[in-house]
């Protein structure tokens, strides 16, 4: 959304960075935008974009126009002098459009009485139904080594085909894949675990890119018996540093910002950039705020897939490999 405000060498970075010109982000994000909330997916994905602004801060209305276009964002005006009305106005809106999950985004401390303009928001909401569903008779409690040991947590396992193999690193670290597919099958949960205990999950991460994730479907399907994790996670990130560490630096400096698209009568800047997520995986299937052809040997042990040690998440798109969420839990 920002990039349609942006001007100058701030443009420049969040097009090089994000890796899209600004005439061509438009038509990439409404096209996975229009697949994503298609009514023909079975599971359930909303996106919703707001721009809140200052009482009296005016907008240009090019800006205001292409975001309406590509991202239908809705732009409300809201008193930020007030700052305990203005966090509760945007966090209301969050929780109605993540339906309950996210309940909290911005801390009323983080708007500036005096100077904060503009406060851009995007929630993401998917559930999904597992296309094989794991029978809650089935959970018990089994062991999960984490970092202060091994605990007994709650473990869902279920016989079923999936799409499932071993693969490695370049520098030769072995880990496991499977992929759990939601009953649309538009949209897939692909977990990553290492093979060995020895070996630690962050070894494992900065090896996997969206062409790796890619390269996993090619795997093949078979009778697997998985044992994965029941959990919830939460996380707050402020991603100013991972994004001034990708090369987006410009927009953060008040001397060097270029917003010029937005406002061209005041300086703007960007203070923060918060994201907040919420993830619940249990039988039915998945809640966030992101046809089977396999030869069955009946007469052989099917292989087991047991997540009980630190992993890796993706919930993933399959028509246009679009990332929703992405995550590592550690403790279940």
């Amino acid at each position: 959304m920002l990039q349609f405000g942006a001007d100058g060498k701030t443009k420049k970075q969040l097009t090089t960075v994000m890796r899209y010109n600004v005439h061509g982000v438009g038509k990439i994000l409404k096209k996975i935008n229009k697949v994503l909330v298609s009514k023909k997916n079975k599971d359930i994905v909303l996106n919703a974009n707001g721009v809140f602004s200052k009482s009296g801060f005016k907008m240009e209305a090019s800006f205001m126009a292409r975001n309406k276009e590509v991202f239908q964002s809705e732009v409300r005006s809201v008193d930020f002098e007030d700052r305990n009305a203005a966090a509760s106005i945007i966090n209301q809106w969050v929780k109605n459009e993540t339906r309950g999950m996210i309940e909290s985004l911005i801390a009323p401390e983080l708007i500036d009485s005096a100077l904060t303009r503009l406060i851009i928001v995007n929630a993401l909401y998917f559930k999904g139904q597992w296309k094989s569903l794991f029978q809650p008779e089935n959970t018990k409690k089994r062991n999960f080594n984490g970092p202060d040991g091994i605990n007994q947590v709650p473990m869902m396992s279920q016989l079923s085909v999936f799409r499932s193999g071993s693969t490695s690193t370049p520098n030769g670290l072995r880990y496991n894949v499977i992929e759990l597919p939601y009953h649309g099958e538009t949209i897939s949960m692909l977990i990553a675990v290492p093979s060995d205990e020895s070996t630690p999950l962050s070894s494992i991460i900065p090896h996997i890119s969206t062409k790796t994730i890619q390269s996993w479907m090619s795997m093949g399907q078979r009778k697997v018996q998985v044992i994965v994790p029941k959990f919830t996670a939460e996380a707050d990130t402020d991603l100013m540093d991972p994004l001034k560490n990708l090369g987006i630096t410009d927009m953060f400096d008040t001397s060097k910002a270029n917003f010029a698209k937005i406002s061209r009568t005041e300086n703007l800047h960007v203070s923060q950039v918060l994201q907040k997520a919420k993830i619940e995986v249990n039988e039915d299937g998945t809640k966030a705020s992101a046809a089977t052809a396999a030869i069955l040997m009946a007469r052989s042990s099917p292989p087991w897939f047991i997540v009980d040690r630190p992993f890796v998440f993706f919930i993933r798109h399959n028509y246009t490999g679009a990332v929703l969420f992405m995550g590592q839990i550690i403790k279940p």
